[in-house]
């Protein structure tokens, strides 16, 4: 309401309040003034929410930190859990498909092939450990079967519980004397190597009744053939050295003798060097199962012991060395067994039943005699 009588264009009401305009402010909020037009009602209309605008950005992270523990909470619950196999193999146990497989004839100076038929009488030595020493004296030797199925002489140079790893990378007959016992000396001895000779023995005092009882025998056989005579050579150790945790390679030393790989390239590296016309022939270790700590045998690609890694491992890095020497392999770990039937030709995890030596008697003579029939590059030799 306005007071038309006070008005301050009066100069005689100099004092006088101006009239005030009285807002009624419920009124104004139940009954708000519309716009001037209808572009104007446009522009000061806000912007309608969407359904994102109403979730809270704190929810959202909340329920993100959610998800991420359960998921590492799931992965800790089934770490390890053991897999089912029947399940996985209900449709039948797949294929190996993969062979680390080469069988390679032997090189001349020059790289060249040199063919040589090994079924007229050759002379062959073999280094190893338990593959060849098991039931040394039995007509079911390995060495013996391998002998039947390829016509060749083959002697018998393996050491019961020896490695291919060695403790030392030089000859140590007081602080570690099996190591004489390692196929990497043994060649020391073929070739002739007196001081090596002479730890051979030193060691074989030291140890006393706990030498290996075949160790006065295969030093014999040693040093009273020569290398002249030989024809071929092969080596053949199992799974021990993975199983103990030795190992398997020496990456600023690729014939480190005290690695499973480093050992097999030293022994090519030897052999090559001091009786160029041997052939030599590396059989892998036949596969073989880890043991959990329950005692029970489990898959050797997922049991690791030490340091190292599994038996797969330790196999592609000898099959590696070979292939840096241009050596012929023998893949018994996917090809000649596998997993799935390697139980048929084991007696426990490791060690090879009658089949599984026949098995591999078979694979030798195939890797052996591959080239008998290369035709005009056959090489005789007096």
């Amino acid at each position: 309401m306005k007071n038309r009588n006070l008005s301050p264009e009066n100069p005689r009401q100099p004092h006088k309040i101006p009239d005030l305009d009285i807002i009624d402010l419920e009124q104004q909020s139940e009954a708000p003034n519309p716009p001037a037009d209808e572009d104007s009602a446009r522009e000061d209309e806000p912007a309608k929410r969407g359904f994102l605008s109403h979730i809270n950005i704190h929810i959202v992270l909340l329920v993100v930190a959610v998800l991420f523990v359960a998921g590492i909470a799931y992965k800790i619950m089934n770490f390890g859990v053991r897999v089912d196999l029947d399940e996985i193999f209900s449709d039948g146990p797949g294929e190996y498909n993969d062979s680390y497989d080469m069988i390679l004839p032997r090189l001349d100076a020059s790289h060249n092939p040199i063919y040589k038929d090994y079924s007229q009488g050759s002379t062959i030595l073999a280094f190893g450990n338990a593959p060849f020493s098991d039931d040394r004296d039995s007509e079911d030797n390995l060495v013996r079967l391998m002998e039947k199925e390829t016509g060749a002489t083959i002697y018998n140079c393996s050491i019961s519980g020896s490695f291919l790893a060695t403790d030392w990378q030089q000859p140590d007959q007081d602080n570690a004397p099996r190591d004489l016992f390692n196929a990497y000396w043994l060649c020391n001895i073929a070739a002739g190597n007196k001081d090596v000779q002479s730890f051979y023995l030193h060691a074989m005092e030291v140890l006393g009744d706990q030498a290996p009882p075949e160790a006065r025998e295969v030093y014999d056989i040693l040093t009273s053939i020569s290398l002249e005579e030989v024809d071929a050579i092969v080596i053949m150790y199992d799974a021990s050295d993975y199983l103990a945790g030795r190992d398997m390679y020496d990456p600023n030393n690729p014939t480190n003798i005290s690695t499973f790989a480093g050992n097999t390239e030293a022994i090519i590296e030897y052999v090559n060097y001091h009786a160029p016309h041997v052939r030599i022939i590396v059989m892998s270790p036949p596969y073989a199962f880890g043991v959990d700590d329950n005692g029970e045998y489990v898959s050797s690609d997922i049991k690791k012991y030490g340091k190292q890694d599994a038996l797969s491992v330790y196999v592609a890095l000898q099959y590696a060395s070979c292939v840096a020497r241009s050596t012929t392999f023998v893949d018994n770990l996917y090809t000649t067994f596998n997993e799935d039937t390697a139980r048929k030709y084991l007696t426990d995890n490791v060690h090879l039943n009658q089949k599984g030596r026949e098995r591999v008697a078979e694979r030798f003579a195939y890797a052996l005699n591959y080239y008998n029939n290369a035709g005009q590059n056959s090489e005789s030799r007096d």
